[in-house]
């Protein structure tokens, strides 16, 4: 399994990226987050699980949906999401966060299918 499937794997099942973290360091390919990045965007979805059930749903149901719709950018999917994430809790709320994630199922790209 390359790391990019590895990763997705971690996030569209929830696994503890902590976890993931610790396996690539045995997999001699470089990923798009660095370790503590990583285990920052574990904190956040842990912290908006507790904080904001609905909004954690939610942003995984955009997720499995942006999937749903494949317009070719799989590799993008599971590194947006994770992007978002880790914007969490930098002075803006869970919502908007959510609503620019939202967003992306609007964009023309997403709406051709």
């Amino acid at each position: 399994m390359i790391l990019i499937e590895m990763f997705t794997d971690y996030i569209r099942n929830r696994k503890d990226l902590r976890e993931y973290v610790e396996i690539r360091k045995t997999i001699h390919e470089r990923g798009e987050f660095n370790d503590d990045s990583l285990i920052k965007i574990q904190e956040n979805l842990e912290r908006l699980k507790i904080d904001n059930p609905e909004i954690y749903e939610k942003m995984y149901a955009v997720l499995e949906e942006v999937f749903k719709r494949d317009v070719g950018q799989i590799v993008d999917y599971p590194l947006d999401f994770a992007r978002e994430i880790l914007k969490m809790y930098k002075n803006r709320s869970s919502q908007s966060i959510y609503e620019e994630y939202r967003a992306v199922l609007e964009h023309e790209y997403q709406t051709m299918s």
